[in-house]
């Protein structure tokens, strides 16, 4: 499976802005044979904690996600703040759609409480894996980088690692070391899809979007620029590290 991490600037809180400007990257990624195309975390408001930016599930953001999907005939992804049915406030909320039609989705663990994000959105509550083409994917978002027990628990039910984010510049080293670690410690490949420019709020983000392989290794990379990376996952190329080199039988913990 080749998947495409697409780089990509916001325009804060304008929905409609940013899907005319992500439509035609998307359009880019399939036309360089992506099979699966990640966006950022967050990547039709910018990360805002602003009251009433919550949309329903279905909104227009996962609209417009359904809609790339079959219109390129491929899996598009990327998170959205949305409101589940009897709830007042959002979830960080990613949203994976399919060419058929189907949608998965997976809500952040972890809100950034440095920044406040857990006054203004709810936690979810476990991880999600999805299988695509044999290949088994499980998305976490952002801050959930940093919180490396969820997973190790993933692992072994994983084959790619999908990591949409709105991470900032002046913490892009641990950005780049924990995409690097997490790969390393799990086997598994990592998908790091960071955004670039400059928040409403002021925040700087340097992008430095990277697919990482089981064996750690850099098989693409970005600098700050609105850009895209491609690689190809291969389900076989995780079974034989992990066949390769045991260490996933000797971790120990819940």
């Amino acid at each position: 499976m080749r998947i495409a991490a697409v780089q990509h600037d916001i325009v804060w809180e304008d929905r409609e802005a940013n899907f005319a400007r992500l439509a035609p990257q998307v359009a880019r990624a399939v036309g360089a044979g992506a099979e699966l195309v990640l966006l950022t975390e967050t990547f039709s408001t910018g990360f805002t904690m602003t009251p009433g930016i919550g949309e329903p599930e279905d909104g227009p953001s996962a609209q417009f996600l359904a809609g790339q999907a079959a219109e390129h005939g491929v899996w598009v992804g990327g998170t959205c703040p949305e409101i589940a049915a009897g709830e007042q406030l959002p979830y960080n909320s990613f949203v994976l759609a399919g060419p058929d039609g189907v949608a998965h989705r997976y809500r952040k663990l972890h809100p950034f409480t440095h920044a406040g994000e857990h006054e203004r959105f709810r936690a979810g509550e476990k991880p999600v894996t999805v299988e695509i083409g044999g290949v088994r994917i499980t998305p976490f978002i952002c801050y959930d980088l940093r919180f490396a027990d969820v997973f190790w628990k993933a692992a072994p039910e994983t084959d790619v690692y999908l990591v949409p984010a709105n991470w900032p510049s002046p913490r892009r080293l641990h950005w780049q070391t924990l995409l690097q670690a997490r790969a390393i410690e799990n086997q598994a490949y990592v998908v790091g899809c960071n955004r670039v420019g400059t928040a409403g709020d002021g925040t700087e983000h340097v992008g430095d979007s990277r697919i990482v392989s089981p064996m750690g290794e850099l098989l693409a990379t970005a600098a700050g620029v609105e850009t895209i990376v491609l690689a190809d996952v291969d389900a076989a190329e995780v079974t034989a590290t992990r066949d390769r080199l045991r260490f996933l039988p000797d971790r120990r913990g819940d």
